[in-house]
């Protein structure tokens, strides 16, 4: 099986758009969305449409649970906060009994999926080092976790010596006796310096993982986020890659 998954989407049609595309070309047999269909930009029912009808397994991201009143706007910065006042506005009944039906995790035989930590993965606190990595290492149940939330692709493997690395490779064969957190990358607002559309595949015969990017229209995407009425700052920033 081929898999195909998706993170931090943030209501960036035209990312999400370049993105089934690519993948089409790559034999995916299943899609899978690692939280955050919406937030930021201009496009959120279509986005969780598309999330809706084209994936298989999708769980919950902080600003999904937000733009349904699960989770307190007082933990987004006042950009964010703006963006999810006016998702909340501009999402019809049925995308937001979507996102109101998304659960925090998900356990497959192949990988476990959550949007944060699979410690307390209602708080959404970033795994960004090794030792955020450590309790997600303790809880997971499978060899793959895949998780988003950073906006930054990249890995962090637990070796049979017990240590902790952090890689940014884009490529990775699994190795049998290792764990592995992948962070997935963002579709729709990455911020590790590639203004590209980031998503993972992952390839259960051969055992290997890839992030892929993909180039889209980000200025297109910009001129809606401001044309929206949304801040300023979240369309300049999809130049940025940051």
């Amino acid at each position: 099986m081929r898999y195909a998954i998706l993170g931090d989407i943030h209501s960036n049609l035209e990312a999400l758009t370049a993105v089934m595309q690519s993948a089409r070309g790559e034999a995916i047999g299943q899609y899978i969305c690692a939280g955050d269909i919406v937030g930021y930009a201009a496009n959120p029912g279509e986005c969780v449409k598309i999330v809706r009808d084209g994936c298989v397994i999708a769980v919950a991201g902080n600003h999904d649970w937000a733009s349904v009143n699960l989770f307190g706007l007082e933990y987004f910065n006042p950009e964010a906060q703006e963006a999810l006042y006016w998702t909340r506005r501009n999402l019809g009944q049925e995308e937001k009994d979507f996102l109101i039906g998304l659960k925090l995790t998900f356990k497959h035989d192949d990988f476990t999926l959550v949007h944060s930590a699979l410690n307390n993965p209602r708080d959404f606190n970033y795994l960004s080092d090794g030792y955020a990595a450590e309790e997600t290492f303790r809880l997971m149940q499978t060899d793959i976790c895949f998780i988003g939330h950073t906006h930054i692709a990249g890995m962090f493997i637990k070796g049979a010596d017990e240590k902790i690395a952090f890689r940014r490779d884009e490529s990775s064969e699994i190795v049998p006796g290792n764990k592995y957190i992948i962070n997935v990358g963002s579709v729709g607002q990455p911020r590790d310096d590639d203004i590209r559309a980031a998503y993972c595949i992952f390839d259960t015969a051969s055992r290997k993982i890839r992030i892929k990017r993909v180039d889209y229209d980000a200025a297109a995407a910009r001129g809606k986020i401001i044309d929206s009425g949304l801040p300023k700052f979240l369309g300049e920033r999809l130049l940025l890659g940051r």
